[in-house]
């Protein structure tokens, strides 16, 4: 069982993209990015689980792949075409479909990349803090000009393919990482205390309940395997002469 719980986070990334779609297409764009922050949130999670459960395997990193595509490329595609770019028509859809293409390509890079390398740092931005970004400047769209996003749109897919070292951040323990994600968690429920969004996702309370949890796992877990270190670390013995 346990062995199917990172790809189950996987695929909670990857409905949340495509509820994030159908947000958008409806015309609710707050909504539609703050499923993205959660497939975000997923996405933290789920290779470390599996890392931590001791079943990382190759299925998981090509359906990791495959949702972060439509998470963080293609969802957010589709909400700049119906936010930014609507008033250029088809042209808008255009234009915004060529963020999934680098993101595309950024995955398939990524996924032939030698695992002791990727640990180290990635080359080029990742996909999912691009999409992240880029979702989040529509909480902006009245105040932005379209050619500022435009240059930060295109830029952030550049940046995707290009040869940049970037440090990895996956041998940080995540107590310490996830707490960018806390924060912002914890903003979205002030957004809301404050009647800032009509209504919230019932996956917003579900993935912050599976990253509470998780973080409480991996706590108990760390603190196991110091004791276990303990135990077996060797008692310095009085020699007799």
């Amino acid at each position: 069982m346990k062995k199917h719980i990172p790809n189950l986070l996987t695929l909670g990334n990857l409905f949340c993209g495509f509820l994030s779609i159908g947000y958008a297409a409806h015309g609710d764009f707050r909504n539609a990015a703050m499923l993205i922050f959660i497939a975000m949130m997923l996405d933290a999670v789920d290779g470390r689980a599996a890392r931590i459960l001791g079943v990382s395997g190759t299925l998981g990193k090509e359906l990791d792949s495959l949702a972060d595509v439509v998470s963080f490329g293609a969802a957010p595609a589709f909400i700049a075409a119906n936010s930014y770019f609507v008033h250029l028509g088809m042209w808008g859809y255009v234009l915004a479909g060529l963020f999934p293409l680098f993101g595309a390509y950024r995955l398939a890079r990524f996924n032939i990349t030698d695992t002791e390398e990727s640990m180290k740092y990635f080359k080029g931005i990742p996909i999912p803090p691009a999409g992240g970004i880029v979702v989040f400047l529509v909480f902006f769209v009245k105040m932005i000009p379209l050619w500022v996003f435009v240059l930060i749109f295109y830029g952030l897919a550049l940046l995707m393919v290009s040869t940049i070292k970037i440090p990895s951040l996956k041998d940080i323990p995540l107590p310490r990482y996830g707490t960018i994600i806390t924060l912002f968690l914890f903003y979205m429920f002030y957004l809301v205390a404050k009647n800032q969004f009509e209504s919230v996702p019932i996956f917003f309370y579900v993935a912050l309940l599976t990253y509470f949890l998780f973080i409480s796992v991996r706590f108990i877990k760390v603190k196991e395997i110091k004791i276990i270190r303990k135990r077996r670390k060797p008692r310095n013995k009085r020699r007799r002469f």
